[in-house]
């Protein structure tokens, strides 16, 4: 195994959501383990008090020593930032990110890893401009596409997305070890 892609659906959604089943079927076919947590019954709590507790549950799954890359949709992409604060990743790759949850203290906020961002230019629940804002700052890539929120149009864009942004982490430490 290369190591450990643990990805987060959104709210109103399951680990057998769409875009994360579409992932994490990318990264077992390229030799990675993966998780996907399910936590519809914290997300029965309202969005703002589910977020630390989906960090929790999503930091059970972590092996220490393991490579680690953390993704997700939405919600699951603002816990998987939040948790890369709190443990070592390889990498982030998220998808309709939200900046700001309502009723939430903080802002979204991430380790500085290689991040991939991809983002809908007709999202209409996290404004692209949040998204491109933490693009640039962060340095990260960044894909904006001509989709809703739910980015249902961009599925198989988003799975070749990934598969690069893993061709990348794997390419990395080979570099980085001459």
């Amino acid at each position: 195994m290369k190591g450990h892609v643990i990805l987060s659906h959104g709210s109103e959604s399951g680990p057998q959501a769409t875009k994360v089943a579409a992932l994490s079927t990318i990264a077992e076919a390229a030799g990675w383990r993966v998780t996907r947590p399910d936590y519809r019954d914290l997300d029965a709590r309202g969005e703002a008090a589910c977020i630390d507790p989906r960090v929790e549950r999503l930091k059970e799954n972590v092996r220490p020593g393991e490579r680690l890359v953390l993704g997700g949709s939405s919600m699951g992409s603002f816990v998987s930032g939040l948790a890369s604060l709190d443990v070592e990743c390889a990498g982030l790759f998220l998808l309709a990110l939200p900046i700001v949850i309502p009723g939430y203290l903080s802002r979204f906020d991430a380790a500085s890893v290689t991040t991939t961002i991809v983002h809908g230019w007709e999202d209409e629940l996290c404004p692209v401009g949040d998204a491109i804002a933490f693009a640039r700052n962060a340095h990260a890539n960044l894909h904006v596409v001509p989709d809703t929120h739910r980015l249902s149009a961009h599925v198989e864009h988003a799975a070749h997305l990934f598969r690069e942004f893993l061709h990348t982490l794997d390419a990395a430490p080979r570099a980085a070890q001459g």
